[in-house]
């Protein structure tokens, strides 16, 4: 069973009878390695071919698709149609002209990488799989098709496909045959899982993930070859048709960490940023002041037609009760009474409902009760586009007493719509093993009920083993992670990929700093509200962030420093255990963790390791 992107039902009064018919189709009939778009712009251009299909074995291809009665096409000749409609005779591009300018389109725009070219020295130079397009007509059969055109070359058989010889009574292997008839040459080497993703990569640049949301490459400066990174990571399968078919109304997405549930976000304010019908704002709001900030970064360099407003949840409080001038008099509990002020302000409207066309929700499970009421009110009626996103009730991330109540109790309507990501895609597995150990033996351990915490699918990519070091002294763990660091610049990490991550700033020794400077090692210290608010992501300098206000981000390079400093007083040490998780996989590819003091959690910190890594 074949992918369709995005759904079939989600599609909505778009997808043409023809169209759905064809897709329910390619669903049921082709391979399951196989992936068909459509209607989806596509490449640098941002055409729209119908379908595009693409399987690994058999190639490429380009369909449109026409629900056109033979009785209706007045005249065609090879490059136009003639065709009545209900506003008189028009004249329409030839629908092989059409596919064809796609299908030539994408190919050499592809062929720009290259990786992406034939390493067989005959063949050097062209693309490395298959390709072919078509035509298929779904209300026109092969007999009116010969009767009315007595030149086949207007309508050749080879490149169009009429409606009774795709039909769903036919057997898979007739569809496939016929269908990719379509392919004029054949390959013996099907295309590689690398190969499939850089496509994919180059034809949706809005699935990349990271930096890949950044702008396009400009197509006012044409170039020969792509400036394209050796190693790319996009949304998988599931994760780009989860995003290209959330379709209207309120949805929930619930799962483990690092499963692209931000990232999916990201792909729902872009696409709904994009919607010349929506008349008011969108929303994006968080907990986390650092992760708006990184948001906020992701977005702001693209041109959208609707304005976006991105957000942590207080910092928009402040907004609304600063905007209707019920901000609190005293600094005293100033938080707490902001926040009242607000559900007060809500509940007895001076605070005005639907204020936006959308809202986007990251970090559900920090959100209470009433705050939810409120931004679910903030939805216009008319447009009705909310998006929860939260992480599992069995994550490691979840707050005692979070989301205790339902969300239909707070105005999130989504029954049925309602979708579960249970793999992280966001650390190698090495990493994802090592945190994993760490944390959820002891924390089961630790645990009341029956409640038990379940470690999450791994999806990364195989990695190094994290590496933990013991040091005599904090001076020592220091001159290690700069030594480190360097290390890792020297290989291309950029200094804003990489992060010192410690229980808290204010136990930094001045140290760091003197040896930060003295290495001449562009940095920004986090110790304040006001500096994760400065916070740019998108500038070149290492981050030294507390623990416990890295979550939501992500670097290739970590170093987690004095891991072994015990915060609290009690003996259970499932809070620290907690902070160094949220830590060690803030890191996608490199992690570094080192530690000095001697107590209760360096044992379990060194024991851990040595039981994973075979070192007792």
């Amino acid at each position: 069973m074949a992918t369709i992107i995005p759904t079939i039902g989600s599609c909505g009064n778009k997808i043409t009878a023809g169209e759905k018919r064809l897709a329910r189709i390619f669903e049921s009939n082709l391979s399951s390695d196989c992936t068909c778009w459509y209607d989806i712009p596509t490449g640098e251009k941002q055409t729209h071919p119908d379908f595009i299909i693409l399987d690994p074995q058999r190639g490429l291809l380009f369909i449109e698709v026409k629900d056109w009665y033979i009785s209706k096409i007045k005249s065609a000749n090879k490059t136009h149609v003639i065709y009545e409609t209900s506003d008189g005779d028009i004249s329409l591009t030839h629908p092989i002209e059409q596919v064809r300018q796609y299908s030539y389109g994408a190919i050499n725009y592809l062929k720009r990488d290259p990786q992406l070219l034939q390493d067989n020295e005959k063949y050097k130079g062209q693309f490395c799989a298959p390709y072919g397009h078509g035509v298929y007509l779904s209300n026109i059969t092969r007999k009116q098709l010969d009767k009315y055109f007595s030149n086949s070359d207007i309508f050749p058989s080879d490149i169009v496909i009429c409606k009774d010889e795709i039909t769903e009574f036919m057997s898979s292997e007739e569809i496939s045959l016929r269908l990719f008839s379509l392919v004029k040459h054949t390959f013996s080497k099907e295309i590689s899982n690398k190969q499939v993703d850089r496509i994919r990569w180059h034809l949706y640049p809005e699935i990349r993930i990271t930096h890949a949301l950044d702008k396009p490459e400009s197509s006012a400066k044409p170039i020969s070859v792509l400036r394209t990174p050796n190693i790319i990571k996009i949304m998988d399968t599931q994760q780009e048709l989860l995003a290209r078919s959330l379709g209207e109304g309120h949805r929930i997405i619930h799962g483990v960490a690092g499963s692209g549930k931000t990232l999916i976000l990201l792909y729902r304010c872009l696409h709904l940023a994009k919607d010349n019908n929506l008349k008011k704002p969108i929303l994006v709001v968080c907990y986390n002041i650092m992760l708006a900030q990184k948001l906020k970064s992701l977005i702001k360099s693209h041109q959208l037609t609707v304005p976006v407003e991105i957000t942590n949840f207080h910092a928009w409080c402040y907004k609304q009760a600063k905007i209707k001038n019920i901000l609190p008099n005293s600094k005293q509990n100033f938080i707490e009474n902001l926040e009242q002020a607000v559900i007060t302000g809500f509940q007895n409207k001076t605070i005005a409902a639907e204020q936006y066309s959308a809202v986007l929700i990251d970090e559900g499970h920090d959100f209470k009760q009433d705050w939810l009421k409120i931004l679910s009110g903030m939805v216009d009626s008319e447009t009705n586009y909310l998006l929860f996103l939260y992480d599992d009730a069995q994550s490691i991330y979840q707050k005692k007493g979070s989301l205790d109540f339902t969300l239909s109790s707070v105005g999130i309507k989504a029954q049925g719509r309602t979708t579960i990501l249970d793999i992280n895609y966001r650390n190698t597995q090495q990493i994802l093993h090592f945190a994993t150990s760490i944390a959820f033996d002891y924390l089961n351990d630790h645990i009341e009920d029956n409640f038990k915490y379940h470690k999450p699918d791994a999806g990364g990519l195989q990695g190094q083993v994290p590496n933990m070091l013991v040091f005599d002294n904090h001076q020592q763990e220091i001159i290690h992670i700069i030594k480190w660091l360097k290390q890792q610049h020297h290989t291309g990490v950029s200094w804003n990929d990489m992060a010192i991550l410690c229980p808290s700033t204010a136990h930094l020794s001045a140290i760091l700093v003197k040896e930060l400077r003295d290495s001449k090692i562009p940095h920004y210290f986090i110790a304040s509200s006001e500096d994760k608010k400065r916070y740019s992501p998108q500038s070149d300098f290492l981050s030294i962030i507390p623990l416990p206000s890295s979550k939501g981000l992500e670097f290739h390079s970590v170093a987690v420093i004095d891991s072994s400093n015990i915060m609290g007083n009690s003996d259970d040490l499932s809070d620290e255990i907690k902070r160094l998780y949220v830590g060690f996989t803030r890191a996608t590819n490199n992690l570094l963790v080192t530690l000095h003091q001697k107590n209760v959690l360096s044992r379990h910190l060194t024991s851990t390791y040595n039981q994973i890594y075979n070192n007792a």
